[in-house]
């Protein structure tokens, strides 16, 4: 399957959401034919290179988005919330004449859903107090607080972990397993 994918400096799970602006051509055009084919995006981290410019080196684990709202911003940009579907891999990619990443991807199966247990159900509380202050378009999330893979997957998505960090816990398949490196990183980031 091949799908356009957006290079940028942060990590999206399936079940998350992302607002973003946007400003150039490439992906200006990207969006527009998503929404006119009711289609997808990868989003992927950027390994070497930057969001703007030339086409960026991306890790090969991505997350497949779908646009659920867009808006004509008072500054002229163009913004756009997009909702992560499922995982990618990211097999191989070629930039396209315009400078639009392309990339040959493979779904990955879902992660199994676990009941939270117990042990984490701080890391559950923390969760909800985080979505109840940060507003739209998080705080509109259904919540699933006693799921395990929702609430790694939200936590990283949220917390001010490094980019390499989150790209890891991404490439996980163990819901549980994520928890525990999230754990171990807020005793280091004090947030316990």
């Amino acid at each position: 399957m091949e799908l356009p994918l957006f290079s940028l400096n942060t990590v999206l799970f399936p079940g998350g959401v992302l607002p973003l602006r946007i400003f150039e051509t490439r992906y200006i055009d990207m969006v527009r034919r998503c929404l006119r084919e009711d289609g997808g995006f990868g989003v992927c981290l950027i390994r070497e290179g930057a969001e703007v410019g030339a086409p960026a080196a991306v890790y090969e684990i991505a997350t497949e988005a779908h646009i659920v709202d867009w808006e004509q911003r008072s500054d002229g940009l163009l913004g756009i919330v997009a909702e992560g579907r499922r995982k990618l891999r990211v097999l191989r990619t070629w930039a396209m004449p315009d400078r639009l990443l392309m990339g040959e991807v493979e779904p990955l199966p879902e992660e199994p859903r676990v009941l939270l247990p117990v042990e984490f159900e701080s890391l559950g509380q923390l969760l909800q107090r985080i979505l109840g202050e940060i507003g739209p378009p998080y705080s509109n999330l259904r919540m699933q607080l006693d799921d395990a893979s929702w609430v790694g997957s939200r936590l990283t998505e949220l917390l001010p972990l490094e980019h390499a960090d989150k790209q890891r816990l991404l490439e996980l398949d163990d819901p549980l397993a994520r928890l525990f490196h999230l754990r171990d990183a807020m005793v280091q980031i004090n947030l316990r």
